[in-house]
């Protein structure tokens, strides 16, 4: 098909770490057309070549090349690194399209690493709530997410969790929901190998990840359709 995801191109990850080094607007801007080439275009490519295989794996998830990129700039107002790029640029597909939902697939092209995620990040506190909720009051369905994932060779990240209990959830003494309920996000992640970015094969990977991690994204948006909207 027209624009189908090819592989970035091979000079995407040292355009990143050139990009790093110069942290210069008058550098990017000199060497934007390899930017697009090599890292945005392909980028791109794989949203939508993703959309479609995600629709017809009836995943529930989308995006396209102009909604779904983040910026390759840093937002620095508030920040006390005023580097102006990043060091990665990534994307999001949700169920919407857009990046406002939660249930999401999230995939990261770096200097440090590249990754996937399902996620169910920092969701609003009654969609939190809910979540901590049906862990501690449906254990044994949680735990068969949990035992889904295992067997698909994923499980949840831990990174981030509260260190404490929250209010309203001291009396729960079972280790594996305590440390579930102290989470606050709910996210599975896939490392991808940086070799392969450039090979048209990520794509059947990324789907393949996304398909094992389903149960996380079928049991969050079962209580999600249950919260009720603002």
């Amino acid at each position: 098909m027209e624009g189908a995801f090819k592989g970035f191109g091979p000079k995407a990850i040292p355009f990143l770490k050139a990009l790093d080094f110069h942290q210069s607007r008058e550098w990017f801007l000199e060497n934007r057309d390899l930017f697009e080439k090599e890292l945005r275009d392909p980028f791109g490519d794989l949203v939508e070549t993703l959309t479609e295989r995600f629709a017809a794996a009836g995943l529930g998830l989308r995006g396209d090349r102009k909604k779904s990129l983040f910026r390759i700039n840093r937002d620095v107002r508030f920040a006390k690194d005023k580097r102006p790029y990043n060091r990665h640029l990534s994307a999001i597909l949700s169920p919407d399209g857009t990046k406002m939902e939660q249930g999401v697939f999230y995939v990261h092209i770096g200097l440090e690493r590249c990754f996937a995620d399902v996620a169910w990040w920092q969701p609003e506190p009654a969609l939190l709530l809910a979540m901590r909720k049906t862990i501690a009051t449906q254990p044994d369905k949680f735990r068969a997410v949990v035992k889904a994932l295992k067997k698909n060779s994923l499980e949840l990240e831990t990174e981030g969790c509260m260190k404490r209990m929250p209010r309203g959830f001291e009396h729960i003494s079972e280790p594996d929901l305590a440390e579930a309920i102290r989470n606050r996000h709910f996210v599975v992640q896939h490392v991808i190998d940086p070799a392969g970015i450039h090979m048209a094969e990520l794509v059947d990977e990324l789907v393949d990840f996304t398909v094992r991690a389903r149960p996380l994204l079928d049991w969050g948006r079962a209580i999600e359709g249950k919260v009720p909207e603002k």
